[in-house]
Order: structure tokens, then C-alpha cells, then sequence
């Protein structure tokens, strides 16, 4: 890029997209650097995201994205968590809307023992993120890098807010602060983890993004991990989980560095197909939340449940705690069932709490409205 007129410079790479061109990774870094560093016009910030997206990132532009925030803002854990440490994520902007399935996932594979480090946002593109719905049920959202550390080795599970200035200080909380869209940062930000996990689950929105985000996962240093997209039953809309109402798509990365890719069904993991209206997003937090505590102790035994399984079971899979994916789903409805799941949740909110003791309340409280209170008082 020119250095003589940097604005005009930025202003050519966006019209090389719009017109359907594609950056090469180091054109990528320059061009979120400067998104980073606010060094464009908040226009010219906008259209660069937009026109990326509406163009579909490349591998390259991603990684590009990927670096530049996580060496200009992102705080790095100091800790050593050690390995095998998980995370699973969607993108968002999926078609199908659903209840937190991948919340409720990590915290029935910390149940099983597996260290679940996440890395999630408010909603963007929906009414209840990550960020919002474990905000709603306790864990303390707002705390900085050490904390969230800390709650991974205690707990065997934490999260990191990517829009809290403790975890990007810099940028990430500005810009995703004033956008409404989806963009490369769904996937980019959301690999920006202070704590480089080693294996991945990670959903797309749609399954063109399967192949990229695949080679933006090995490229960065993922040992293992699986990419997927679902889909409800008649194939034509889909989410960024695996999928009791259809079938799913699948990319593989083994540890010797190895793709295969595969589809899934739900019964070849034993459980039949469901209605998206079972497992929908209310688009009510309190609603959200009550329904997520409830299918992590075991008492919603419906929609919910199962496709949190089928998520939590591809877990167990991924770090080879479990043979296959059926056992990996045998083992977290287990999991549910004998409480474990539950127990997990209170002694996270616990560790990853607020000073003033407001998240014990907020847990509490849902508690009461899921007709849990007293088993949630038992586990404090």
C-alpha cells in the first residue's frame, strides 16, 4: 500500500474485493492492523469487513485476520494449561438459530474431565451470545486474563470475553461494539484465545466456510480438530453445530496432520431426529437461561439435551476419550443424567466469580425459575 496516501491506498484493497478479488495473507495482516490501530475512517473500517465477507474469505485472509489480532490484541494467559486444552465455538450467523448448544457442551466435557478454555461474545447476529447466557447463570464475564486462567486449572473450564478490553484492549471491543453483522471476525476473533488451545471443535454457518476455516485451524497449530456445519431436515438451512434435526457435514484433522471428511446422521449416534422448533432460540435471555440450566442437570430430556450430547459426545471423540462419536454421546448423556453436568456449572461460576458474590446470586435465582433451587443450593 502507498505510504503517500494511506486512505486511498486501503480504499483501492476494498474495491479489489468488491470487484472479487482475493488478499494474499500479508495484504490481509496490513489491511486489519490498520482496522486494529484506527488508522481508517470508521467508513472505510465498515466497508472493508463488509466487502470481505460479501466476497468469502479465503484461508489466507483469514489467518491474516487471525494474526493480526492475536499479536496486536490479545492478551496472552502466562500459564502453562497444558494439553490436551479444548475449545468449541460457533460462528453465528447460521441460519438456524438454537439454543446455546456449544455452552452447554463445554460443560458437560468438563464434567468428563476434559480442560474446555472458551472464547466467546456477546450476540452479534442473534439475542442471547455466549458472553450473555453464561453472564445470565453466574460466571463472572467481565474479569481479566489471569482469573479466566485460573478457572481453567480449577475448574477444567473458562471463558474469555472477545468483547472485553481485559482480554483485546485495543480494538476488538470497539469494533465489535458497533457492528451488527456478520464478518471475517466471527471466525478470526473467535480463534484470538489467549491461550492457544490445542484442539478444536468449531461450527461454521454455512458448509462453503468447512474447507477455510479447516485450513485456517491447521494452520495456526491446532493438533486436532473437527469443522462442521448442520442441517435441518430437508437440507436447505443449517447452523454451526452438529445436527439432531438433519445431517452434518464434517472435516477432520488427526494428529499426524491428515483431512477426511465425512457426514453424520443422528441415528448412526443412536438418537432420532428432532424438530428445530424443540431446540429454537426463544430469543429471551432468562428463557435461554432457564432452559440451559435445565438441560445441563438433566430434567429437560428432550431436544435440548440430545443435541447437546451429540456436541459434548464429538468432544470426548476429539480428544480420544472416547473410541467414537456414539460412545462420546453415551458418555455425556451419562454425564447429564447422574448430575455431573450440574455439579460442573456451580463449581465454575464459583471459581470464575465476581467479587461481590452477584454471579452465586444470578445462578440462584435461575435456579429458582428452573425448579433447581435446591438441588443448585446442594452443590454450594
Amino acid at each position: 500500500m502507498s505510504v503517500d496516501d494511506p486512505i486511498q491506498a486501503f480504499g483501492g484493497q476494498i474495491q479489489k474485493l468488491i470487484n472479487g478479488q482475493d488478499l494474499t495473507r500479508a495484504e490481509s495482516y496490513a489491511m486489519f492492523r490498520q482496522v486494529l490501530d484506527d488508522a481508517q475512517p470508521d467508513l472505510q473500517q465498515g466497508a472493508f469487513l463488509a466487502a470481505l465477507a460479501a466476497k468469502g474469505e479465503t484461508p489466507e485472509e483469514i489467518a491474516g485476520a487471525w494474526q493480526a489480532i492475536f499479536e496486536l490484541d490479545t492478551v496472552r494467559a502466562q500459564d502453562n494449561l497444558g494439553a490436551p486444552l479444548v475449545e468449541n465455538s460457533g460462528t453465528g450467523m447460521d441460519s438456524l438459530k438454537t439454543f446455546n448448544v456449544s455452552s452447554a457442551a463445554a460443560v458437560v466435557a468438563a464434567a468428563g474431565g476434559i480442560r474446555m478454555a472458551r472464547h466467546g461474545a456477546r450476540a452479534l447476529t442473534s439475542t442471547c451470545g455466549t458472553v450473555d447466557l453464561l453472564e445470565a447463570v453466574g460466571v463472572d464475564v467481565e474479569c481479566d486474563v489471569p482469573t479466566v486462567a485460573r478457572s481453567i486449572r480449577r475448574a477444567g473450564i473458562g471463558l474469555f470475553n472477545g468483547m472485553s478490553p481485559k482480554i483485546h484492549p485495543r480494538a476488538l471491543a470497539r469494533i465489535l461494539g458497533q457492528i451488527r453483522f456478520g464478518s471475517t471476525l466471527n471466525i478470526a476473533a473467535s480463534l484470538a484465545s489467549p491461550c492457544r488451545p490445542t484442539h478444536g471443535l468449531r461450527g461454521v454457518y454455512a458448509e462453503a466456510l468447512i474447507g477455510p476455516a479447516t485450513a485456517v485451524m491447521k494452520e495456526i497449530g491446532y493438533q486436532r480438530a473437527l469443522v462442521v456445519h448442520g442441517f435441518d431436515a430437508d437440507g436447505r438451512r443449517g447452523m454451526d453445530e452438529l445436527s439432531t434435526l438433519g445431517e452434518s457435514r464434517v472435516r477432520e484433522i488427526a494428529v499426524d496432520g491428515t483431512e477426511t471428511s465425512w457426514t453424520l446422521t443422528p441415528e448412526e449416534v443412536g438418537l432420532p431426529r428432532r424438530r428445530y422448533a424443540e431446540i429454537a432460540a426463544t430469543g429471551d435471555k432468562q428463557t435461554e437461561a432457564v432452559r440451559f440450566l435445565q438441560t445441563v442437570a438433566g430434567t429437560e430430556k428432550g431436544g435440548c439435551e440430545e443435541i447437546t450430547s451429540l456436541n459434548a459426545g464429538a468432544l470426548f471423540y476429539l480428544v480420544d476419550q472416547s473410541p467414537t462419536l456414539a460412545d462420546g454421546v453415551r458418555q455425556a448423556r451419562a454425564l447429564i443424567r447422574e448430575g455431573e453436568a450440574l455439579r460442573k456449572l456451580v463449581q465454575w461460576v464459583g471459581v470464575q466469580a465476581d467479587a461481590d458474590g452477584e454471579g452465586i446470586q444470578r445462578l440462584k435465582a435461575v435456579a429458582e425459575c428452573a425448579g433447581l433451587g435446591p438441588v443448585v443450593a446442594g452443590h454450594l
